[in-house]
């Protein structure tokens, strides 16, 4: 039986010398840290809630709320940086050690992140989308045009476009999900904390720093990782498109991709069941 989920109930909070954190405490079992990814109006909640009772049948399921989404506490770094920060201030502030992670998107990337720099955290991990780097495509791609586009410009038809680019059925897009995607990315400081990451600018200003500070790009470090790694994409993805898969599946030593047809940027809500069933058989494995 599906575990019951509950956004209200399964609420809790986590305080940190960098701010409070925010998250979803659902089910029993082995620690399972599920990371959000990125856009207007996102949070963990949403990313997770259509899965997370299934998920909570073999698994403690912790879901994370970043920094700078409008749910744990704003802060006033970079969006990608506080993000790889809470995991490891939340791993230690809830006393866990190495655990099981699935990111979506950008908490894909958060992920692998970790488990370069910090692989004592991560037990497996599983990515959606995003982990790569594009080969064949144009990069940025659509969706990240659009969601720059809404970022420096945010109304109601700019978001409605974004969204669509991130499915492969338009119906997907609800008015109930517009609505609750417009609420949190309108918010003062939500929309002040995206504009650090999605905007040309911040951009442009980002790859300046890393290029002067000599950082090598977490593509070129995917031999590192060490966890098995299952990575999960959607074939008809116009956010992150499928060929940036190829370099993490071929470099991440114990990699694994399970590519889902018909299927956009959430492969988690897209192809629910398919995508239920290659996670829970990787996670449960031996």
């Amino acid at each position: 039986m599906t575990v019951k989920v509950d956004h209200d109930e399964s609420m809790r909070e986590l305080t940190t010398d960098g701010g409070v954190l925010r998250y979803h405490d659902i089910g029993d079992g082995p620690p399972l840290l599920l990371l959000h990814g990125s856009g207007p109006g996102v949070s963990g909640w949403q990313n997770y809630r259509g899965v997370v009772g299934e998920l909570a049948k073999h698994f403690r399921c912790l879901i994370l709320e970043f920094p700078g989404y409008g749910i744990s506490d704003t802060g006033e770094g970079h969006p990608m940086q506080m993000a790889v920060e809470s995991v490891g201030r939340f791993l230690d502030g809830m006393g866990l050690g190495a655990v099981d992670v699935i990111g979506n998107s950008m908490g894909g990337i958060v992920g692998a992140t970790v488990a370069v720099d910090e692989p004592h955290r991560i037990r497996r991990l599983v990515t959606i989308g995003g982990v790569g780097k594009a080969l064949t495509s144009h990069s940025p791609s659509e969706g990240i045009k659009l969601l720059m586009q809404f970022t420096e410009d945010p109304t109601r038809e700019r978001l409605i476009a974004w969204l669509h680019s991130m499915v492969y059925d338009p119906a997907t897009v609800t008015e109930a999900l517009i609505e609750e995607r417009w609420k949190l990315a309108v918010e003062p400081e939500t929309l002040e904390a995206a504009r650090r990451m999605y905007t040309p600018k911040a951009f442009a200003a980002a790859a300046a720093a890393a290029k002067a500070a000599g950082i090598v790009p977490l593509w070129a470090r995917f031999g590192d990782i060490q966890a098995p790694t299952l990575i999960t994409w959607g074939r008809d993805d116009r956010v992150s498109p499928v060929d940036m898969a190829l370099l993490p599946m071929r470099d991440i030593p114990k990699a694994e991709l399970h590519v889902l047809p018909n299927c956009g940027h959430w492969t988690m809500i897209e192809a629910r069941d398919e995508w239920l069933s290659a996670v829970l058989a990787f996670l449960t494995r031996g």
